[in-house]
């Protein structure tokens, strides 16, 4: 009984899956109407070369065999008959031939090819997408929205100058891989596979030691290819990453910042350890040349998000880029910020929404974005004590300053909190839902 109801499942599961195959968008019912027209035509053509005599003594054949056939079983029964063999003989043969070409493709992974080839279709039918920013904030958001559109391109900052990518840069002189490193682990199909070897540092070997895989590899591939991008672009390929992962810059640029006390502080790493409110912000040298392809990536975008990231380590570096700074300023799409849940310790404390808002807009001198996207719910009590031992606290959303900027209000619940840890963080998945149901449905240029 239990075998005769597991083949009762199967056989709707295998009519279902055939009708997907006759899905719009597949291309599949336009080029099995042109191989069995292309056949019919291959067979007319043989036909005609020989004067049409095997096509009289096929139909006097067809002819015998069917007045025989009749004569035994009427063609009541034997017309529908033969009908259902033939259609059956179709969809065995197209059902192995399918399940040929799918052991070849894919092998060791789960689900259908049609459904693969369905998801496929949707996503490169999905907007284009540009992100700006860097640190980890961006590579989450990345990992949501490549559930959406395999047509994103994440601008991100190459200003980072600590940790392994700070060394692979002072010894090497290299741009620091880092940021970009985590965008094409996020885009990455086998994401967590490739996350986990990216992400894995080496604990001996001298001069390995602290080192990531992920920064050594891209490391060797821009001494292979000539440049970061290259390198990138290579990577990509390589790593089969759905969208593009591109530096704001290919100039090797030194973060600096100006605090209220009058010190001057140089260095990526070194900005949030001077414990200081910051006033004014810049790069050495002063503005760098974009990457052509960034400023094409957002002349071209649909929709353009920039953050979450630390506001002055990881977002406002890409617009110390005029060139990237201008082409989103004058961009007419959708462009949205998203704010960080927490306060960070050394860069915005006791900033507000408007704060953040009003650095953008000091450091730009221009409105960057129509709407900004924060976090309606607050954090448990446990993860505000964690945050508050280190100084951080909830961004709090002050409307009516906001409003003043002349930014619309996104507000809705994008937290991850790690209950046991009280680590905080944004839901990729839930953010891009979030995002994409704003950018399709209450934009209005």
């Amino acid at each position: 009984m239990e075998n005769l109801s597991s083949v009762r499942k199967k056989k709707p599961y295998k009519v279902n899956r055939w009708f997907k195959w006759l899905s719009p968008g597949l291309f599949v019912k336009r080029w099995l109407f042109i191989s069995v027209t292309g056949l019919f035509l291959a067979t007319l053509g043989g036909a005609i070369w020989f004067k049409l005599t095997p096509i009289y003594r096929l139909l006097e054949l067809i002819s015998q065999i069917l007045e025989t056939i009749t004569k035994i079983v009427p063609n009541y029964i034997s017309g529908p008959l033969v009908i259902l063999i033939g259609l059956f003989l179709v969809f065995w043969g197209q059902s192995r031939t399918v399940d040929s070409i799918t052991s070849v493709l894919k092998p060791d992974r789960d689900g259908e090819l049609v459904d693969m080839l369905l998801a496929h279709r949707r996503l490169n039918r999905g907007p284009k997408i540009v992100v700006v920013g860097g640190g980890t904030g961006l590579s989450t958001l990345l990992r949501g929205l490549k559930k959406y559109s395999n047509n994103i391109t994440a601008i991100v900052t190459v200003a980072d100058d600590g940790g392994s990518s700070g060394r692979l840069r002072r010894e090497i002189g290299v741009l620091p891989p880092g940021d970009i490193r985590n965008c094409l682990a996020a885009l990455a199909d086998e994401e967590r596979l490739l996350t986990e070897l990216f992400q894995y540092r080496f604990e001996a070997g001298d001069g390995l030691v602290g080192h990531s895989f992920g920064n050594l590899f891209l490391t060797a591939m821009s001494e292979i290819t000539g440049d970061l991008e290259q390198a990138v672009n290579a990577s990509s390929h390589v790593l089969a990453i759905r969208g593009k992962v591109l530096p704001a810059t290919l100039t090797d640029v030194s973060l600096w910042a100006e605090l209220d006390d009058g010190r001057i502080i140089q260095g990526e790493s070194n900005i949030p350890e001077a414990r200081g409110r910051i006033c004014n912000f810049g790069c050495i040298p002063a503005n760098p040349p974009a990457l052509p392809s960034a400023i094409k990536a957002i002349k071209e975008a649909e929709y353009i998000i920039i953050g979450p990231g630390s506001l002055y380590t990881s977002i406002i570096p890409n617009f110390l880029v005029p060139e990237i700074r201008d082409a989103i300023a004058t961009a007419i799409v959708p462009r949205i910020y998203v704010c960080n849940i927490m306060t960070e310790l050394g860069e915005t404390e006791g900033y507000t929404v408007a704060d953040h808002i009003r650095a953008i807009d000091h450091i730009c001198g221009q409105k960057m974005f129509d709407a900004v996207l924060a976090h309606r719910k607050s954090p448990s009590p446990k993860s505000l004590q964690r945050y508050a031992q280190e100084n951080s606290h909830p961004v709090f959303l002050d409307r009516e300053d906001v409003a003043k900027l002349g930014r619309r209000i996104v507000l809705a619940n994008v937290m991850d909190e790690d209950q046991q840890t009280g680590h905080i963080r944004h839901d990729p998945y839930q953010l891009a839902r979030v995002l994409l149901r704003w950018y399709s449905g209450k934009w209005q240029p």
